[in-house]
């Protein structure tokens, strides 16, 4: 790969994603195999005044040799330094970088009860910690780089080789990166254009979105009272601009959990605990899914929305014009950091505070009051379509076309 390139990507990581500020702290979370492009973030983090960058190294290969040899019990023992060494970079004031690189259905000959069993557990443990960056306490940022597994799930025609370098390129193309170009000077732009989404939609202030496609989806989603629309870049409660995805192109806000009816019918496969879950769909009364089905992994699907009573409610809805250029580049990624940016998504779970006026200074109590969802889990899914249809609904009863052929009229 070209290291113009990766230098580039490894500089908008740092300074427009996690946007690591003078004498800050940077945790970057990536695979053993990524050495050398993290240590390009490293540096780039150094250059940019970071005081210091720990790395917590990952290796799918032990992840699955652990899954395959280890008991549930062991899986589920999660040490008190795991929780320790987290509150303490976050007590720090960090900012956190992840670096995913995942091959989908890696975990797919595994029993699902044993890896539910083990992320139920370490969900619970770390939960405390879950509101540093729910709550946007600090920055962090999500970013990727290929596996070789991946990149043949995505290009099964191509040679490894050739394989990995078209992921490449996609990813960079996602990523607003090539040659010639600023992609920090890009990614105002698109952040500026997001916004204005944003404004249009807090302006409106709906009470619930109808979301109609030929696939058989009919849902309404209620929207929590004094409900903010977000996209693109957050800041957090010090102020500081950053970005959570990358890509992204999404605008997202909050449902009351308690108020959403109908079907959805998914549109990409969900990869989730390794596993690959395909053609499912949802019915939802009184917020909660009370039917659901899948065509491959409908166990897995189960277990998710099982992992607690949150997780049969949604906590986030996000609209993404089909005419996006992930959409558009007609490449499936089997991996919800881009797949959900080519559709309009729902994520089962944990709500964001920040997508309520004064969230943030919320307890749990109060948020729940105002209508936001609580889980260990927070599972994006897609349901967008070439010909959604989305109309916005006020409180008096004004309907207000939102998408028409799966795009934004405004």
């Amino acid at each position: 790969m070209n290291e113009n390139l990766l230098r580039k990507y490894a500089r908008l990581a740092v300074r427009t994603g996690a946007n690591i500020q003078p004498e800050q702290l940077l945790v970057i979370n990536a695979s053993v195999k990524d050495y050398e492009f993290v240590q390009m973030c490293a540096e780039e983090a150094y250059l940019a005044g970071a005081k210091e960058v720990m790395v917590e190294w990952s290796c799918e290969g032990m992840t699955l040799l652990n899954y395959t040899y280890c008991s549930t019990e062991t899986l589920t023992e999660i040490p008190d330094y795991v929780y320790d060494k987290k509150k303490y970079v976050q007590d720090k004031g960090c900012a956190y970088l992840l670096i995913a690189s995942e091959t989908p259905g890696l975990l797919a000959d595994i029993d699902p009860e044993k890896i539910q069993a083990s992320y139920i557990a370490a969900m619970k443990k770390l939960k405390p910690l879950q509101e540093y960056s729910l709550a946007s306490h600090g920055q962090w940022s999500v970013i990727a780089v290929p596996t070789v597994g991946w990149a043949k799930k995505v290009f099964p025609d191509k040679t490894d080789d050739e394989a990995v370098k078209a992921l490449w390129d996609a990813i960079l193309m996602t990523v607003r990166i090539d040659e010639d170009n600023d992609p920090v000077a890009d990614w105002q732009k698109h952040n500026n254009k997001l916004r204005r989404y944003c404004d249009i939609l807090n302006e409106h202030n709906f009470e619930k979105l109808h979301f109609e496609s030929s696939n058989g989806t009919d849902l309404y989603v209620g929207l929590v009272k004094n409900h903010v629309w977000q996209g693109g870049n957050g800041i957090t409660t010090k102020g500081i601009v950053f970005n959570p995805n990358m890509p992204t192109e999404e605008v997202f806000s909050m449902p009351d959990r308690n108020n959403v009816y109908g079907k959805v019918v998914a549109t990409k496969p969900l990869n989730y605990s390794g596993k690959l879950i395909e053609n499912f769909w949802f019915e939802f009364e009184k917020g909660k899914v009370v039917n659901y089905g899948a065509e491959k992994e409908v166990e897995t699907l189960k277990n998710l929305l099982d992992t607690d009573e949150g997780s049969r409610r949604i906590g986030e809805v996000a609209l993404i014009s089909y005419d996006s250029p992930i959409s558009l580049s007609n490449i499936l990624f089997y991996n919800t950091l881009f797949d959900e940016n080519a559709s309009c998504h729902l994520a089962l779970g944990q709500a964001y505070p920040d997508n309520v006026k004064g969230g943030t200074e919320m307890t749990e109590e109060q948020l729940e009051e105002a209508g936001a969802n609580s889980s260990i889990n927070h599972v994006d899914f897609m349901f967008g379509s070439k010909d959604m249809k989305i109309t916005g609904i006020k409180a008096d009863g004004e309907e207000v076309a939102v998408f028409e052929k799966g795009n934004f009229v405004f």
